[in-house]
């Protein structure tokens, strides 16, 4: 790892839970301060209390390699080691986060995939309200950046990946390959081929290593605490985007240096739909199982159009030998749907998830959104953005080899109606990010103006800690969310801080920071 003389940064945030209904701008306030919304799931409630921290991470932050930290809010994982509370009330601890594939609202280009840590420090502002609101409460100062290389130690990227082929590495699955010319840029050198990863989930492991997910495979690796791939977790056969008969990893997404690259056909025939693979990916406390669910619906299960793309698929794997992980289930999750006032033509869309978090072997928190909405989109107010929970205690487990070991193995019709005897995990509204009410308390808001409180359109990450600094045996917690700003800003650097950039939206997006907390029923152990 490398470090950079410390980065001082600054978070704090809200949420709030509804129905699974669009939230708008101007929520009443709550009639009690210490409930904004409570939910019950299967038999069990969970209470969003309040809006506890905002902050934010300028856009223009650069890590030790000289890069712009970016979109570090693809996946958030705090070390529960580290969590402490102070006797003068303020958190402390360390968190690992995420960029997925770089700057790529231009094309795609050879950015090597990393992990970011920062040093947390956390003081809540119970007395805050929207009439007379807090600054940032939450501060992280960047530590290190890890790089992450495939089992040979080259160096992963995030260009598209290849329509055909990838590399092969000895005891290893194909794993997607980007071909790249010049330096991958669009500037002069050698050329190259290299493990293409677009990341989006993390886990950290008690040995130091890390899972991570991915949506180009899609598939979920291990690296080493150095970095290094040391594991890599194909999914079925059913998982695999496919085109023309044969595996294709492409996800439609051509690079910076050759945008008119044409791909046939645009979707795959099944398998993932472009750029919506393993979006979600927890692990059970023990660190014996690992859960990926992918952001919205297979192609052969309804995808990729709205709004058939509901039925997203959860793959629970035994990572008790993590050299030779085993699926041992699957499930189906029906995501929500939302109205988009702007679409005449399809008005009813699916939110596609972007986390997911355990709760339990039965339950897991899950982060569904909207698409379109909030800081630097064309409109600013967001329909559905949510942390909701769902369970899959009466679920099918839908592992066979019809559904899983053929390309087109389908569990639901072309318009996302699940097959006679396939039930969905149980889903449950919970905590709604959108109201204004509890945004309001540091300055926040949905909708209105495109001012630096608006909120970033994609949030994609849950990390949660107790609030007793311990065990949260008291059932409190503070859940955290991060934005991903897609590296857009005025003031970009990639490539070893050689290669400048200005995204051409014209905006600086901070990765802006959310910090909730809320009550889990007994027996909840998210930790």
């Amino acid at each position: 790892m490398h470090t950079l003389s410390c980065l001082c940064l600054v978070l704090s945030s809200c949420l709030s839970l509804t129905t699974a209904v669009p939230i708008f701008p101007n929520n009443p306030p709550q009639a009690n301060s210490n409930v904004v919304n409570q939910t019950i799931c299967n038999g069990k409630q969970y209470t969003y209390q309040q809006l506890a921290g905002y902050g934010l991470v300028p856009s223009n932050a650069r890590d030790s390699y000289g890069d712009n930290l970016g979109g570090w809010g693809s996946s958030i994982a705090i070390d529960q080691k580290t969590w402490r509370k102070l006797k003068n009330g303020t958190y402390t601890g360390t968190l690992y986060a995420i960029p997925d594939r770089g700057w790529n609202t231009q094309g795609t280009l050879n950015y090597q995939n990393r992990i970011h840590t920062f040093s947390i420090s956390f003081t809540p502002k119970p007395n805050t309200t929207a009439s007379s609101p807090s600054p940032p409460n939450l501060s992280l100062i960047y530590e290190s950046t890890l790089l992450l290389t495939d089992p040979n130690g080259g160096p992963t990227t995030g260009l598209e990946a290849d329509p055909s082929g990838g590399l092969s590495f000895k005891d290893f699955p194909l794993l997607p390959a980007a071909t790249f010319t010049g330096n991958g840029f669009g500037e002069p050198g050698p050329g190259g081929k290299s493990l293409s990863i677009d990341s989006e989930g993390l886990v950290l492991n008690r040995d130091g290593s890390y899972w991570i997910s991915d949506e180009y495979g899609p598939y979920i690796y291990r690296f080493s605490r150095s970095g290094k791939l040391l594991t890599a977790i194909q999914p079925p056969r059913a998982f695999l985007p496919t085109r023309n008969g044969s595996i294709s990893f492409s996800a439609n997404s051509p690079p910076i240096y050759d945008p008119d690259r044409t791909l046939k056909p645009t979707d795959p025939e099944s398998g993932r739909s472009n750029n919506q693979g393993l979006e979600g990916l927890t692990a059970s406390p023990d660190g014996k199982t690992l859960y990926a669910l992918t952001q919205s619906a297979l192609i052969q299960d309804g995808g990729p159009n709205n709004p058939f793309r509901r039925q997203a698929r959860l793959l629970q794997y035994s990572i008790s030998n993590p050299n030779k992980p085993t699926l041992e289930k699957e499930y189906v999750v029906t995501l929500p749907l939302y109205t988009d006032p702007t679409s005449k033509k399809t008005p009813r869309k699916v939110a596609g998830q972007s986390e997911i978090h355990y709760l339990t072997p039965t339950q897991f928190l899950i982060l569904s959104r909207d698409s379109g909405f909030g800081r630097g989109q064309d409109n600013s107010q967001s329909q559905y953005r949510h942390i909701d929970i769902f369970d899959i205690s009466s679920a099918t487990n839908i592992a066979s080899p019809s559904n899983d070991d053929v390309a087109n193995g389908s569990i639901a019709s072309s318009t996302g109606v699940l097959e006679p005897g396939v039930t969905a995990a149980t889903y449950c509204s919970f905590l709604d990010f959108n109201v204004n009410s509890e945004l309001g308390k540091f300055g926040l808001h949905n909708g209105g103006g495109q001012d630096a409180g608006l909120l970033n359109e994609k949030w994609e990450s849950i990390a949660v800690v107790p609030v007793d600094g311990k065990k949260g045996s008291d059932g409190e917690y503070f859940v955290f969310s991060v934005s991903d700003n897609d590296f857009i800003t005025q003031d970009g650097y990639l490539n070893g801080g050689k290669y400048r950039y200005s995204d051409k939206s014209g905006f600086n997006l901070d990765n802006q920071a959310l910090v909730f907390q809320v009550k889990f029923p007994q027996g909840v152990d998210p930790l």
